[in-house]
């Protein structure tokens, strides 16, 4: 299939996985559901509808897409102590879930919110075209600007590294440019990464699954979450050592992105 790709990096991010009430964890890399809420908020979409099939066809958004992500950086996690409503008068305060306003002594709502600081992902996108095409088009000019798992994580640019390209697995693992946490020692020909894949990869004779996830939505209604369970494998790629970036990455990705279009 083609696809695109995608470079997800900021100062901080977060992949919900068993968020509960006052403790918001992260996963230690992109899930299904952070990718599709991206590319639904960027078109536009509101929760409730983001993935309704379609009545003419059947067909439900998204549902046909397959990720392979790249672990450029695995980043560092560490926990935001958060407190929200402290401070303010009663009536500007927090709610309880019949919608009266929280007593005075427990206005102040405290919660402990995972990041990943300094992560570097890179993700082939593959697809139908004409999907794949929309993503693109939107990702450039979204409809609600793009985030990696919570609003207030910001991505770097470049977002879109390639679109539509034919071999966008074969692209991430022999030319994307790779943003290390360290630089490779001279007599590196290959340094191992770590590559994520949805099916079992076709270059390795056995490969165990790594592990399961609920992360892969049926509704994004703030009500009515589901999720359906999902297998992904994990491999360990021996990459080009010529791939590293610098640890000033921009330049080279510039020139990456530019081939396409030049």
């Amino acid at each position: 299939m083609n696809g695109l790709l995608l470079r997800l990096a900021g100062p901080h991010m977060a992949f919900g996985e068993y968020n509960a009430f006052h403790y918001r964890d992260t996963a230690p890399f992109p899930t299904r559901s952070a990718l599709i809420g991206m590319f639904a908020a960027a078109d536009g979409r509101p929760r409730d509808t983001a993935l309704t099939p379609d009545p003419d066809t059947g067909a439900v958004p998204y549902a046909d897409l397959v990720f392979t992500v790249r672990i450029d950086r695995p980043g560092t996690r560490h926990t935001d102590f958060h407190t929200a409503g402290g401070g303010r008068p009663r009536q500007q305060g927090l709610r309880t879930s019949s919608g009266a306003y929280r007593e005075q002594k427990k206005s102040t709502l405290i919660t402990r919110r995972v990041y990943l600081a300094d992560a570097v992902f890179t993700v082939a996108v593959q697809g139908p075209d004409p999907l794949i095409e929309q993503i693109t088009e939107r990702l450039e000019r979204p409809a609600f600007a793009p985030y990696l798992g919570r609003r207030a994580c910001i991505p770097d640019e470049p977002l879109v590294l390639r679109p539509l390209t034919p071999d966008p697995v074969g692209e991430l693992l022999h030319h994307v440019p790779l943003s290390l946490a360290a630089k490779p020692r001279p007599d590196q020909a290959t340094v191992p990464v770590d590559v994520l894949w949805e099916a079992p990869p076709p270059h390795v004779a056995a490969a165990d699954i790594h592990r399961e996830l609920a992360d892969d939505p049926l509704d994004f209604t703030p009500t009515h979450r589901r999720y359906r369970t999902r297998q992904i494998w994990r491999t360990t790629e021996p990459l080009p050592a010529a791939l590293y970036a610098g640890p000033r990455p921009l330049s080279r990705l510039t020139s990456y992105v530019l081939q396409e279009t030049e």
